[in-house]
């Protein structure tokens, strides 16, 4: 496996436990959309939560959620879809980032509930609510 998907594996793992302990239970990981996928679909406080994870080494292109542009926005929406329709769910949906940021040495996790909207992926400016 090439080190940026190892590097994102153990990420997303981090994240799932982070969410774990703030109380969320994890529906799927890694699902799957035809050629979209979901890092992580969770579930809290009567809401369908899908979390993009982002993981890098460093900051120096920027930070890790950054990187969560309008077209990834808009793959989530259609990804979101398919999914409350297919497993016939009725709750609200929300879109997350967890950024992590790690070294080997030191890692830093941030978590954006609400990152983006369906209007936010939908409209034509760029904006992350992070």
């Amino acid at each position: 496996m090439a080190t940026h998907n190892e590097k994102g594996r153990v990420g997303e793992s981090m994240a799932c436990d982070y969410l774990r302990e703030k109380g969320y239970a994890i529906l799927e990981t890694n699902w799957r959309y035809g050629k979209l996928e979901a890092d992580i679909i969770a579930y809290t406080d009567d809401i369908i939560v899908f979390v993009e994870v982002k993981t890098r080494s460093n900051n120096t292109f920027g930070e890790p959620e950054t990187f969560v542009d309008k077209a990834k926005q808009r793959a989530y929406v259609r990804l979101a879809n398919h999914y409350i329709t297919e497993k016939k769910r009725t709750e609200e949906a929300r879109f997350d980032i967890i950024a992590i940021t790690t070294d080997g040495t030191t890692t830093t996790l941030n978590h954006f509930p609400n990152a983006f909207t369906v209007i936010d992926a939908l409209s034509k400016t760029t904006h992350i609510n992070v």
